[in-house]
């Protein structure tokens, strides 16, 4: 079965940190651009991070650099997200992708999980 599950998400104070975690079955994550993504109430599906199948290189939202960290484990088939200074901003359902080019377009990416909520509220 093809599936991506996205966890680690939860309730955090400003300035905290949360990893999440996005694991992949049915999929072999070495041939894939992983991203991630987030969507916030009323907002628009936003690209946060990507990380590319071939050299590890990444990619990061101006929003979000210097704070988050892609990462991936390919012989686990898992990718990451470290968040850390979190802002309220941050606050979305947030999604892991794979696709074929790393970058922040959705229709770059052929599969999605069903997400994780985080919230960053004091």
């Amino acid at each position: 079965q093809l599936q991506l599950v996205e966890s680690g998400g939860g309730l955090v104070q400003p300035g905290g940190s949360l990893r999440l975690s996005c694991a992949a079955s049915g999929y072999t994550l070495d041939n894939y651009v992983i991203g991630w993504f987030r969507q916030a109430p009323g907002k628009e599906r936003e690209g946060v991070s990507c990380i590319s199948d071939s050299d590890g290189s990444t990619n990061y939202a101006d929003s979000v650099k210097g704070r988050f960290t892609i990462s991936r484990d390919n012989a686990k088939n898992m990718a990451y997200l470290q968040m850390n200074r979190l802002k309220p901003e941050d606050t979305a359902l947030y999604y892991c992708a794979l696709g074929g080019r790393c970058a922040f377009r959705t229709d770059e990416y052929g599969a999605w999980g069903q997400g994780t909520q985080v919230t960053v509220s004091s």
